[in-house]
Parts: structure tokens; sequence; C-alpha cells
């Protein structure tokens, strides 16, 4: 399992899209089967400019996303997209190792500036890969309960959180919401972290994954792009 900390480019899909699909590669190579990015990675955290720029829309099929269609591995990749009403929803695409799209899921909790410009999204949030059921939430979601109860109930094993935490007070919230969700439902659980400028923040790094009891397997620090690998012993469903 894989987690990419990186420095997005703000407001370039482009430029992000070549930067997590060489993550990805190296995730291969270090034998990850899964690697999961920080919270809109594909644009930047820079709502305001999403809600204004459509051409920093993402579809699960556009072509701009080829590249995370050939590294070989499943991607779980945030983006902006379309939703119902009109206005974007921030939503996880996962591509398979073959390209397809396993699963499409939009954030569900927004924080207070994205209720502005987002349509929150509706439930789901999982999808499962040889055996191993993965659990998706996006930021504010990890800090509702019910999100990731509910994907344990259904047989994940693993919850993979997309996220934004910035210096100051987001360092304490990423080492308290993270273990507690792992002691509440039994999974493990692996953070993509924004490290550096992101749009009114600044990243904290400290990508991390999580034993079900709560104690940290590994983490990485705030010093910059790092892609953390963590070794999951997971029993595979049949």
């Amino acid at each position: 399992m894989a987690a990419a900390q990186f420095e997005c480019v703000e407001g370039d899909v482009e430029s992000n899209v070549r930067q997590i699909a060489d993550l990805a590669l190296e995730a291969r190579e270090a034998g990850s089967a899964v690697m999961v990015c920080p919270e809109l990675a594909l644009t930047g955290y820079v709502p305001e400019l999403i809600g204004a720029d459509r051409t920093l829309w993402t579809e699960a099929e556009d072509a701009r996303l080829d590249p995370l269609r050939a590294t070989g591995i499943t991607v779980v990749v945030n983006g902006a997209a379309a939703g119902p009403g009109g206005r974007p929803q921030i939503v996880s695409t996962v591509y398979g190792p073959d390209g397809t799209v396993e699963t499409v899921y939009a954030k569900e909790h927004l924080y207070e500036n994205e209720q502005e410009v987002f349509e929150p999204g509706r439930g789901g949030g999982r999808f499962w890969s040889d055996g191993i059921g993965y659990s998706l939430a996006t930021c504010f979601d990890n800090h509702f309960p019910e999100v990731s109860a509910r994907n344990a109930a259904r047989g994940c094993q693993i919850h993979l959180a997309s996220s934004l935490y910035g210096t100051g007070g987001g360092r304490e919230e990423r080492v308290t919401v993270h273990p507690a969700i792992a002691e509440a439902t039994g999974m493990y659980v692996v953070l993509a972290n924004h490290v550096g400028p992101a749009g009114p923040w600044t990243g904290c790094g400290g990508s991390a994954a999580w034993a079900p009891d709560g104690a940290v397997m590994v983490e990485a620090d705030e010093s910059g792009p790092r892609l953390l690998v963590a070794d999951l012993e997971v029993e595979m469903n049949d």
C-alpha cells in the first residue's frame, strides 16, 4: 500500500497527473498494489478557482487522466467533477491495474469554505481488489464516524483517507482522527496528505499508516514530497 505525499501545481491538471503517474510507477516498483493521493490532487486545493474554471473539472474518462490508467497498480486520485446539481463535487476516482474505473466517490461532508463551491456526495465510497475491501473518505469525512463504520460493516479492511491537513491545528487532528478510526473499526488506515503550499493553507505532510489497534506503522515527515509505502498483512476474502 502506498500514499503519495507531494506539492500540487495549482490549476494545472496535466502537471499533477504526471506527478501522480510517476509516483504510481515508483509505488509499483516498491511492490505496492494500491496508491492513494491527497484531496484535490488533480487541481491543487483551490476551491474558488475550481468553481470559476470548469476546465479544472475532470470526469473518470477524461483523456487527461489516461496516464493514470497505465501504471499497472490501483490508483485512488481525488479531483473535481460535475455534480448532479450543476456545481462540482470533490471526487475520488479509482483506476484499477488494467485502467478500468473501479468506483467513483464524492465527498459527503464539506468543510466550511467548500460549501460555497461544491455539492456534497450521497454515500458509497468502497471497492474491492484481489479479495480486499477498501474504504474511501475525503478529509472532513474522516471526522464523521459513520462513514468509516458503514464501510467496515460491509467488509472493508483498509480505510484510505485523501486529505489536506495544514500546519498548526491540522497536525493534531491528523494524529488523533485516524488512529481513532482504526481502533473503532478494526481497519488499517492509510492517510495521503499535502505538503507545502495548498491554496489558503500549507500542507503539514505526515502521511501515515495505522494498524487496526491504532498504532502508527509508518509515517512520513513534513520536509517535502514522499512516497510512503506500508506493508499491510490483510486476509483476503473469498
